[in-house]
């Protein structure tokens, strides 16, 4: 028995390669297949079935080009309907995989459909649990994000309650636990940072199975949920209806753009330019309306929180990186990139045009300005970031919340930006000077080096919206 877990960081998202006695199986695979497909082909293995613990929503899943590719059957768990042929299994329903058996149990609650994976050694004993988004290390899955179905969230987490303490903690401790997501996925709310966990590890530690009852469980799951990123619900009606090969999406979205041509989209067509450099890169000069999302970062979610995935976008990356972000994009549904620019920034320099350029300062120097009445300072981290503590005085607006209360903003003021570490900060500064703001900084280093500086620090003690 062979068992790989192959993580994706952007999208903190984790798929799994079983096998036994040349037959594979694949759990929960990302869009592009290759890694699947080599990995299978260098074992000297089949890859037999591809198993989807739900239709997921924070990324469009690569079920129907690994089983094009490769003849695997689909499986999903009870109730799952989609557009495509599948295996629908029932609850306890088992697949051999060579000398090993994959075992289904249905776990409803984050979906209707959600179901975790038992795997059972070669003496038919419990050994693993791949569970999706149903159990988490040191979280559960939220129970807000089924789409299209007439229940709450209230009384999906009771269903996920009912399927924890029936199917999930009766296994013995020592099943080790693989999750879907790890730390940074907005699938829950707190995710820990380890990457798998056991059962037994899991009800003495994670705050949602300690639940001393049903009422109590669902308090606790439901209260301080952020709102999910926009481009969940689409991708989970991808992954349910089908989509086109990512082939055929990277062979129609990896177009070199002159600078020439990006001259005239710009100018009169109804285009987004995303530069997809470092954020010290981006500052340093950029093509002006510009908005910076770094290949370094949470690139995928980021641009999945802020983008309409209808508004056509170019690409400005540095040399070779065009194909990972168009990939990347496509990882969550977004298939709108009409080209990048040939030659990057440097053609753009080069053919002297415009540029624009946003300043950068250390947590020093902001330390020893930030008191005056001429600053604003806006912190863009998430809800749960400013628990702990922010800078005293600061604007406290999230990065994807950042256009709708621009209005907060004082135009006459220096804004100085900070997240946790310079990411985010840059995003937001580069919509702010699309929009129009001049006087803005980004806060190099965040938080984290904020927190070594003298200025004061507040605690949250109310939950904003």
């Amino acid at each position: 028995m062979y068992i790989e877990q192959l993580y994706t960081s952007c999208l903190a998202e984790a798929a799994y390669y079983i096998e036994s006695d040349g037959e594979a199986a694949i759990i929960d695979p990302m869009r592009e297949v290759s890694a699947y497909l080599e990995l299978a082909k260098s074992r000297g293995a089949v890859i037999k079935y591809v198993f989807e613990t739900h239709f997921h929503a924070d990324f469009v899943s690569g079920h129907l080009d690994l089983a094009a590719k490769t003849g695997a059957k689909i499986v999903y768990g009870p109730t799952a309907s989609p557009s495509y042929s599948i295996i629908c299994a029932y609850d306890g329903q088992e697949f051999p995989i060579g000398r090993v058996t994959l075992k289904v149990l249905h776990t409803p609650g984050h979906t209707l459909e959600s179901s975790c994976f038992l795997l059972l050694d070669e003496r038919h004993h419990p050994h693993s649990i791949f569970t999706g988004d149903t159990l988490f290390v040191g979280e559960v899955g939220r129970p807000d994000l089924a789409v299209k179905e007439n229940l709450s969230k209230f009384e999906l987490a009771g269903m996920l309650y009912e399927s924890i303490e029936s199917k999930l903690k009766p296994l013995p401790n020592y099943v080790v636990v693989y999750p879907g997501h790890g730390a940074g996925s907005a699938c829950g709310k707190s995710i820990g940072k380890e990457t798998f966990s056991t059962i037994g590890i899991q009800k003495n530690q994670n705050y949602a199975l300690k639940a001393r009852s049903k009422e109590d469980f669902v308090k606790l799951v439901t209260e301080g949920l952020n709102d999910p990123p926009a481009y969940f619900f689409m991708d989970a009606v991808i992954n349910r209806k089908g989509y086109e090969s990512i082939d055929a999406v990277i062979r129609r979205n990896n177009r070199p753009i002159t600078v020439a041509e990006l001259k005239t989209k710009i100018e009169n067509q109804n285009i987004l330019v995303i530069d997809c450099r470092t954020a010290e890169a981006f500052g340093a000069g950029f093509i002006p309306g510009s908005i910076n999302i770094g290949l370094d970062g949470s690139f995928a979610m980021i641009a999945g929180g802020l983008l309409n995935p209808e508004t056509p976008l170019i690409l400005v990356t540095d040399h070779n990186k065009n194909e990972e972000a168009i990939l990347r994009l496509s990882r969550i549904g977004y298939e709108n990139v009409i080209g990048y620019l040939e030659g990057g920034m440097e053609a753009w320099i080069k053919a002297e045009e415009k540029i624009d350029t946003i300043s950068s300062v250390d947590a020093v120097l902001f330390s020893h300005n930030y008191r005056y009445t001429d600053n604003m300072v806006l912190d863009v981290r998430y809800p749960d970031e400013w628990v702990p503590g922010f800078v005293a005085g600061a604007k406290l607006i999230e990065l994807f919340k950042l256009e709708q209360k621009v209005k907060e903003l004082d135009r006459e003021k220096n804004i100085y930006i900070y997240c946790a570490g310079g990411y985010r900060s840059m995003v937001a500064a580069s919509i702010l000077r699309r929009l129009g703001f001049k006087n803005i900084f980004n806060i190099s280093g965040g938080m984290k080096k904020i927190q070594k500086t003298p200025i004061p620090i507040r605690q949250l003690t109310a939950q904003l919206n």
